[in-house]
């Protein structure tokens, strides 16, 4: 392909299995870099990602890993560590989402949530900070409900405010290598988890002026850039991804 920015960059991408993660690995692999493509529960789907992306002509492997434990994303980091030897952007794009009323808060849900939404990039990070190289790159997730809290989600919003928190502090840390660090914040997106809730997604449909949802491509753009030498001055920043919707 004739534009490649990211040749010879290789690129982390937690949650490549399916949706917004799986797009945006196919991504970044057109635009030149080599993948790493990270799955807990979807390993079909994360292989199908890599030989996506093998027939393509580019080079990827899939590695599982429950984010939520430190020693998981240490042995992850080792796999790395051996193939493909090197790291220069990291996408911490998995997450999940469970809701409720206050009253009937499960402290399972918490854990979960906490876990995988929060402990997840932190570890991940935390590791990334020890190998990356100068210039690298560190993209995290939150989500428009962090900033538009609906009834029932305090706990998933709180946890993804708190990614916001982690790069802000992140970017002026790890600024002194070059190394950028960004939110990206999508609204409700399909293939995601609007996919199993035609209620939800009429609702989110109806609050952008668009009068729809997001494509997982759209975000995937999104992070496209942040990841390219384009983005070199823009760190510590929040990109909000979802269409004017007001929720």
């Amino acid at each position: 392909m004739p534009n490649q920015p990211l040749t010879g960059k290789v690129a982390l991408v937690t949650g490549a299995g399916r949706g917004i993660g799986r797009e945006i690995a196919l991504r970044l692999a057109r635009d030149g870099a080599s993948i790493v493509a990270h799955y807990a529960h979807s390993k079909a789907g994360a292989e199908q990602t890599v030989a996506d992306i093998e027939a393509m002509g580019g080079t990827a492997a899939a590695y599982q890993a429950d984010i939520a434990k430190r020693l998981e994303v240490q042995a992850l980091f080792a796999a790395i560590d051996t193939n493909p030897g090197r790291l220069d952007i990291v996408v911490n794009n998995s997450g999940v989402s469970t809701g409720g009323l206050l009253a009937d808060l499960k402290d399972e849900d918490v854990d979960w949530m906490v876990g995988v939404n929060m402990l997840g990039p932190l570890y991940i990070a935390s590791e990334a900070a020890k190998r990356l190289p100068d210039g690298g790159r560190i993209i995290n997730f939150s989500s428009s409900v962090a900033k538009y809290p609906l009834a029932g989600a305090g706990v998933y919003s709180a946890v993804k405010k708190a990614v916001e928190s982690f790069t802000e502090s992140w970017a002026r840390e790890l600024g002194a290598r070059n190394i950028t660090v960004n939110t990206v914040i999508p609204g409700a997106t399909s293939p995601g988890m609007m996919d199993g809730s035609p209620e939800y997604r009429t609702f989110f449909e109806n609050a952008s002026p668009f009068k729809r949802i997001g494509q997982a491509e759209e975000i995937a753009a999104v992070v496209a850039f942040l990841a390219s030498p384009e983005a070199s001055w823009v760190t510590g920043g929040h990109i909000l991804a979802n269409g004017a919707a007001n929720t």
